[in-house]
């Protein structure tokens, strides 16, 4: 028992100091327990086979899946158009979603599919995702409170607690699936309420280089450039009324349509002799000022509701510089000639000519060999570009279009993963890698691809840190522990010994797997209630809910999952983890007595 403290010690202190990284740290710790034979040897790698660290594997196949044929995005547009697009709507959106999803499946389920989703969400708004990702993933967890199904401590609460029944001599009415759905609610509220509240203060602003090095300057820095689309409704008293596009930007100025939405649909890169009619959503892409007062001077009437979202995706559509080939057909030609919306589909925004960037009449600018032209477009048109003699391009791009026609097979897998986890009762790894071997089998992804979704460094930290709660179980450590502390704490009124067990299960559900928190934990707390006169049932229930009190290191799934897309470090954690940790024990223990 003196041993393995001193290794759980000594591994807080590496994740807290960063000494090494804090999977190599796991990997050192899992050998370590190895050698001092804390865990049989056959035993000491047994962690990457476990239920857990398979479940994620398959479900971060699966997310790939579902991004890849293009469901996240359309997932993403959504929570745009329902959160808006500033940092404290958009938090409160994603988390609220991932949370009431969390109540069905499993919480790490749910952060894995809704990686991509926030990803693409920060990439569309501009806010930096390690703001978006750890409070999505606390909901995610949290979650986990809502519904007897949720997560595995509540699974196994009524088991338990009917084992419990017969040692105390006391009968126990079994919770019903949404028994502790009013105590989740207010501790999933409450933990949203701190993000949107005190997010500033509590989240990291993670540069985009921490971790890789500097990162290189994009397309829209390097020429001043803003690739934003705002969407703006041409009413039936504006001064564009059958104008045509070309007669419209010659005289905009640095405003260009790049795409008009009408009854018939969204039509990117249109036609300049397209003409504009009432009620027609055009498009417009320029610096702020240009655009606003463009707006203005026309009668346009900006809307929320924005037809071009997809065309934020970097994945999707975006800036490219373009080189005009020397001794090409196009040098010594004007822009308008070249027809590049009609037969490329794409829009000019500047032309870097002879060391300056030009951004107004670019219709009549003359083409010279060498010089470089920003366009506007999705990247499936830069193709046409490319393969002609004329133009090289030279921004790096998607090659590959998301794969819709597989999109029914990839929703397909997953509802098949979810149905044999809730109707057929199956192993949750199992089924889920059941779904997994549907997205590679159907041809959603590539088995090659399947491999670059997986986190590594997120499966080899989970894995290695099973050794060490089976440690600290198996040599009677965490027994021993609960005992002294709950023993110690039996002069307290009841909800003194309420808030002593919830913080035993919070500690020990970040060195322990939280099933093994509440293994242990549960027949102890009933004992106790029994002793102080409460009701046995409620005391378990505080375990299994407080199992879910994992913020403060990044031992947890789901902190462990988004710790490498959100370039989070322990202390990020500790200062977040901190907050939320202590909200969820001042919600708790007043909601149990309440609600339960």
């Amino acid at each position: 028992m003196v041993l393995v403290l001193a290794i759980l010690a000594g591994t807080v202190i590496l994740f807290v100091t960063e000494v090494v990284r804090i999977d190599v740290a796991a990997i050192g710790v899992m050998v370590l327990i190895g050698l001092t034979d804390l865990v049989p040897p056959g035993e000491v790698f047994a962690g990457f086979s476990s239920n857990a660290v398979i479940s994620i594997i398959a479900v971060m196949i699966l997310g790939a899946g579902l991004d890849r044929v293009g469901v996240m995005r359309s997932v993403a547009a959504w929570l745009l158009r329902v959160g808006g697009e500033t940092e404290r709507r958009v938090l409160v959106s994603v988390s609220a979603t991932v949370g009431v999803i969390s109540a069905f499946l499993q919480n790490i389920g749910a952060a894995a599919l809704f990686l991509p989703v926030v990803e693409r969400v920060a990439e569309r708004t501009g806010i930096a995702v390690s703001r978006l990702l750890m409070p999505m993933g606390f909901a995610a967890i949290l979650g986990g409170t809502l519904t007897l199904v949720a997560s595995g401590p509540l699974i196994l609460l009524n088991d338990l607690l009917a084992s419990s029944a017969d040692s105390i001599g006391e009968d126990i009415t079994p919770y019903g699936l949404f028994a502790p759905t009013p105590i989740g609610l207010a501790i999933l509220t409450s933990g949203i309420a701190l993000f949107a509240l005190a997010g500033r203060w509590l989240l990291p602003a993670v540069p985009a280089d921490r971790g890789s090095g500097a990162a290189l300057p994009d397309v829209e820095s390097i020429y001043g450039l803003d690739r934003d689309v705002r969407p703006a409704r041409v009413p039936a008293g504006s001064t564009l009324l059958d104008d045509t596009v070309g007669t419209i930007e010659a005289g905009s100025g640095q405003v260009r349509i790049v795409a008009v939405s009408d009854h018939e649909g969204v039509a990117l890169g249109p036609s300049r002799d397209e003409r504009l009619v009432a009620d027609t959503t055009v498009g417009l892409v320029g610096p702020d000022p240009a655009v606003e007062r463009f707006v203005e001077e026309h009668g346009l009437q900006p809307i929320d509701d924005n037809p071009f979202a997809v065309l934020h995706d970097d994945s999707w559509a975006g800036l490219a510089e373009v080189v005009v080939r020397p001794g090409s057909e196009a040098v010594g030609r004007r822009v308008e000639d070249l027809r590049l919306r009609h037969h490329h589909g794409v829009v000019l925004l500047a032309l870097h000519h002879r060391g300056e960037v030009i951004t107004e009449g670019l219709r009549n600018q003359q083409l010279a060999a060498g010089d470089v032209m920003i366009v506007f477009a999705p990247w499936e048109r830069l193709a046409s570009l490319d393969e002609g003699t004329s133009f090289v391009v030279l921004t790096e791009h998607p090659l590959e279009q998301p794969r819709t026609a597989k999109r029914w097979w990839a929703l397909g897998a997953l509802a098949t993963a979810l149905g044999l986890v809730i109707v057929g009762d199956l192993q949750l790894s199992l089924a889920l890698m059941t779904g997994a071997v549907a997205v590679l089998v159907s041809g959603v992804l590539t088995p090659d691809e399947a491999y670059r979704a997986v986190s590594w460094k997120t499966v080899f930290l989970l894995a290695a840190l099973i050794p060490l709660g089976q440690a600290v179980e198996t040599t009677g450590t965490a027994a021993w522990i609960a005992d002294k502390v709950i023993g110690a704490a039996g002069d307290l009124p009841a909800w003194g010994v309420q808030l002593t067990i919830a913080l035993l299960a919070t500690v020990f559900t970040l060195v322990v797997s939280n099933v093994g928190a509440t293994v242990l934990l549960v027949p102890l707390a009933a004992n106790v209630a029994v002793g102080v006169g409460a009701d046995p049932a409620q005391f378990g229930l505080i375990v299994a809910l407080a199992a879910s009190n994992a913020f403060l290191l990044p031992t947890h799934q789901v902190n462990a999952l988004l710790m490498g897309p959100g370039g989070y470090r322990v202390p990020d954690y500790l200062r977040a983890g901190a907050a939320m940790s202590v909200l969820f024990l001042m919600v708790l223990i007043p909601a149990v007595n309440l609600f339960a």
